[in-house]
C-alpha cells in the first residue's frame, strides 16, 4: 500500500493506513538522513494505532526541497504548517528524538495540544555534550565512510554510483549539520511521561539515556533491547510490542519513580 499525505499537512505528514477509529495516533520522527517509509510501515503491525511519519525536505516526496540545517526553523515551520490531531504520541529515533522533544516544547509554548507521551530512542539527554567529531563538512565519500564506521546503516553499493551517493548524502549532511551545531536551550521541563529506548550494544550508555529525566516532570521509563544504534531494525517485533503496550495503556502511565528499568529489560 502506498503512502498517503495528511490532507491538513500534505507536505509534512504521510501514512499508509488511515484509521479514524484508532485509539491513538503515533507521529514518527526519523534519524539523520532517514525517510518516513521505515516508520509508517509499523502501521501494518499496529492495527490499533494510526501511524504517521514526518516527511522532512530533501527526501522522499520532498526531495527537491532544500533541507533544514538547524532545529529552530525546522520546528517553527513544522508547528506552524502541520497539525497533530489527538490523542497522539511522538516517537523519535536518534536525531528524531531531539526533533520530537523540541516539537513538544514548541507546541506547549504556543498553547497547542500536547502528546500523551514522548517515545525517545537512541539519543542522550539533550543537555549532554556531543562526544563525536562533526561530520557535516565532509565530502560524499568521507561522509559515507564516517556513517558506516559509526553505524553501518547504509548499503555499500552506494559508493559505486557517485550521483546516487550525492543524492543520499545530501539529507544526511544537512541532518548532521543540525546535530553538529545544535546547542540545548534550557527551559521549563515538560509535563509528559517519557519512554526512552536504546540498544544494549550502542555507544550510548543507560546513564546517557536516563539523562532525559531532567527534561520532564513526568515519569521516565527506560527500555533496553539487544542491538546497536539501529536496534529497532534488529528487534522490530520486540520494539513494536513495547510501543503497543505503552500506547494502549490508559494515560500511557509509567511507574511513579523517576527512572524505572523495563520489566522485560533484556
Amino acid at each position: 500500500m502506498s503512502e498517503h499525505p495528511n490532507p491538513g499537512s500534505p507536505r509534512w505528514l504521510v501514512t499508509r493506513h488511515r484509521r479514524p477509529e484508532a485509539a491513538i495516533r503515533l507521529y514518527c520522527f526519523a534519524h539523520s538522513g532517514g525517510a518516513v517509509g521505515e516508520f509508517v510501515r509499523w502501521g501494518d503491525e499496529l492495527p490499533e494505532v494510526e501511524v504517521w511519519g514526518l516527511q522532512l525536505p530533501g527526501r522522499g516526496s520532498r526531495v527537491d526541497e532544500e533541507p533544514y540545517t538547524a532545529v529552530e526553523p525546522l520546528v517553527a515551520d513544522l508547528v506552524e504548517q502541520a497539525s497533530f490531531d489527538g490523542p497522539f504520541a511522538f516517537f523519535g529515533h536518534s536525531l528524531g528524538a531531539l526533533l520530537a522533544y523540541e516539537t513538544a516544547r514548541a507546541l506547549r509554548d504556543r498553547g497547542l495540544p500536547q502528546p500523551e507521551c514522548l517515545l525517545l530512542s537512541a539519543h542522550p539527554g539533550p543537555h549532554l555534550h556531543r562526544r563525536l567529531p562533526p561530520l557535516h563538512h565532509l565530502g560524499d565519500q568521507e561522509l559515507f565512510a564516517a556513517i558506516q564506521g559509526q553505524y553501518g546503516s547504509l548499503p555499500e553499493e552506494l559508493t559505486e554510483d557517485p550521483e546516487l551517493l550525492a543524492l543520499v548524502m545530501a539529507p544526511h549532511r544537512a541532518d548532521f549539520e543540525i546535530v553538529d551545531t545544535h546547542r540545548h536551550r534550557p527551559g521549563t521541563p515538560l509535563g509528559l511521561p517519557l519512554h526512552v529506548f536504546g540498544g544494549t550494544e550502542d555507544r550510548l550508555t543507560p546513564e546517557d539515556l536516563a539523562a532525559w529525566e531532567r527534561h520532564s516532570d513526568g515519569p521516565l521509563r527506560l527500555h533496553l533491547l539487544p542491538g546497536g544504534h539501529f536496534y529497532l531494525r534488529e528487534q522490530r517485533t520486540a520494539l513494536l510490542d513495547h510501543l503497543r503496550r505503552v500506547l494502549l495503556t490508559p494515560a500511557t502511565a509509567a511507574p511513579a519513580t523517576a527512572v524505572t528499568p523495563s520489566p522485560d529489560h533484556l
